[in-house]
């Protein structure tokens, strides 16, 4: 083995010894929780019951940073949207450690006991989004949008 190469299988070594990247640790930032409902009744009453048990049961939850809910844009149609859903959630936690414990409180245990008989299919977008700006701003916000105070 030359020095070339001895050279560039220790730094591979060094890179899977050093364990988890930025995306896996605390230091990814924070950790968006983005939930797409498609309900069996999708009526507008059906709808907005779903966003206001959004509202009731999963907002205030500690370490939420944002929180938003709302129905599909259905005036945005290109190809590119994707309609399969009626009714969308953002949840974004300063931690995974406020996402664990949200997952597990009876707030949204509840919240699914109530509202998913309703639910056709429930998919959920977790991720790594760093530190967002705007997430703390002060002022008015459309209704639904909730920037956690720091």
């Amino acid at each position: 083995m030359n020095d070339r190469s001895t050279l560039a299988l220790l730094a591979f070594a060094g890179l899977a010894l050093a364990g988890p990247g930025p995306a896996d640790s605390a230091d990814a930032g924070v950790l968006a929780h983005d939930v797409y409902f498609t309900l069996q009744d999708a009526s507008p009453e059906a709808k907005a019951k779903l966003v206001a048990a959004c509202r009731k049961h999963l907002t205030g939850h500690e370490g939420t940073v944002f929180f938003a809910t709302g129905v599909r844009a259905e005036e945005l149609a290109r190809e590119v949207n994707d309609r399969g859903y009626d009714v969308s959630l953002h949840v974004y936690f300063r931690d995974k450690a406020a996402h664990d414990a949200y997952q597990e409180h009876p707030r949204h245990k509840q919240f699914i006991a109530e509202m998913s008989a309703n639910w056709k299919a429930v998919r959920v977008f977790d991720s790594w989004v760093g530190h967002p700006e705007g997430l703390h701003s002060e002022g008015p916000h459309p209704e639904g949008l909730r920037p956690a105070k720091p």
